[in-house]
């Protein structure tokens, strides 16, 4: 199978439109029903054989353990009880407010009871219409959405060579459904006090010093695929460093800078995947050295951390 396949934002906009908002319907659920974890760890999905997951939830609220699972090569939702019984949806044919309505009635039939604290979409155009009232988003192609999320998984597993190399506290590599990107992010444990102003979801996210890297599939910002990295906060001077490859910028964004490569010029790199690796890690020398992180010590080469194995192997 091909590595990073093309997927350019026009040919699927409409399916990525409609597939975003069903994350956001099953996202809010895990966020209702799921425990509280730093950074909001509990709240994005992982990757599967097949699709995305929530996870099990359930039991800390009174709810019996349920899963979600998003199936992209059948095309349903699958929602699933600990004790075996489980309702598939249809992710074909389904408008916004169709979709939101069965996974309600779903969850209902399991005998779970959820409620969503805001049942509209989170920081896209229309996050003032209620989800139930959404019939303009119902594009899927399956074709699209199967691409999607083999994009996805590949992306995933680069992210998981790369975050193998760093010992210290760091995220699972985790599918943000609000923001739609894909993400791994390493932290100082230095603690950042955010202004009073700032809203909670950030608050939390950034309470400590980070490098985060990801990947994202493009938006009306930027409106193209691109592998990304930044460092919060972001110290004087980060856009001065180097990236690599030479096709790797850094781009002004919000008053900071992200390092960026795009999609389509990874992909014409000789080594795709060692040009994303590299990327990667020429973004975390820039912001580590400039934030002044420890680079050796918190350094894991090939995901080892015993010092006779690794004295053995160096």
């Amino acid at each position: 199978m091909e590595l990073f396949p093309p997927i350019p934002l026009a040919e699927w906009r409409d399916t990525k439109e409609t597939l975003h908002r069903f994350a956001q319907v099953v996202g809010k659920v895990r966020l209702a029903a799921s425990v509280r974890r730093n950074h909001w760890w509990n709240v994005p999905f992982h990757l599967t054989g097949r699709g995305i997951t929530t996870r099990p939830m359930g039991r800390a609220d009174g709810n019996p353990i349920h899963t979600m699972d998003f199936d992209f090569v059948g095309h349903q939702l699958v929602v699933s009880a600990l004790d075996g019984r489980q309702i598939s949806l249809p992710l074909i044919g389904q408008s916004v407010a169709s979709f939101h309505d069965a996974v309600m009635d779903a969850l209902a039939a399991l005998g779970v009871r959820v409620r969503l604290d805001v049942p509209r979409p989170f920081d896209l155009p229309d996050a003032t219409r209620p989800f139930a009232e959404d019939t303009e988003h119902a594009t899927y192609d399956p074709r699209h959405a199967n691409r999607y999320w083999r994009v996805l998984s590949q992306v995933a597993s680069v992210l998981e060579e790369f975050a193998a190399g760093f010992s210290g506290k760091s995220s699972p590599v985790h599918h943000f459904w609000h923001t739609f990107d894909i993400a791994h992010t390493r932290f100082s444990e230095r603690p950042v006090d955010q202004p009073p102003g700032v809203d909670p979801v950030t608050r939390e996210a950034y309470s400590q010093e980070v490098i985060s890297f990801g990947f994202w599939f493009g938006d009306d910002t930027f409106a193209e695929p691109a592998f990304y990295s930044y460092t919060a906060p972001e110290p004087a001077h980060l856009a001065e460093e180097p990236l690599v490859p030479t096709a790797a910028r850094w781009a002004a964004r919000g008053g900071s800078h992200l390092a960026v490569l795009r999609y389509d010029d990874a992909r014409a790199q000789s080594d795709p995947r060692a040009a994303v690796l590299a990327f990667y890690e020429s973004a975390y020398r820039a912001g580590a050295g400039r934030a002044g992180w420890d680079i050796e010590r918190l350094a894991c080469p090939g995901g080892v951390t015993d010092p006779q194995l690794a004295a053995r192997q160096g």
